[in-house]
């Protein structure tokens, strides 16, 4: 079954222009990547001072994770992100905060009309 996944991270506020170019496309190998973990519909928004939500889906996010954690493209990735990033202990794509989801429509829209 799909999971949804939210993460966030904080950029330094100084830094947040460069971190927005940065994914202005990110590198072609980079999204082949995530894609090949097994994350999907991802998108990363910004809440202001330097304040980042992230969500994507994903069938199994302990594989997805373990997958980028082998991936060189990613370790190359991560290492030249990794400057932007206020408050981590490791690679950004692994050291994420994620965050319980409370409510999702389609869910419960489900549940509701099995009734």
């Amino acid at each position: 079954m799909s999971r949804r996944v939210c993460f966030t991270l904080r950029v330094k506020p100084d830094l947040m222009d460069e971190y927005i170019a940065r994914h202005s496309p990110v590198w072609p190998e980079m999204l082949e990547e995530i894609a090949a973990s097994g994350r999907r519909d991802y998108s990363i928004f910004h809440l202001g001072d330097g304040l980042l939500v992230g969500t994507y889906v994903t069938d199994d996010d302990a594989a997805a994770q373990e997958y980028l954690a082998r991936s060189e493209v990613a370790a190359q990735w991560e290492e030249s992100m990794a400057p932007f990033f206020l408050g981590l202990d490791g690679r950004p794509d692994q050291a994420a905060r994620t965050h319980p989801e409370v409510f999702h429509l389609e869910t419960q829209l489900a549940a509701a009309r099995a009734l």
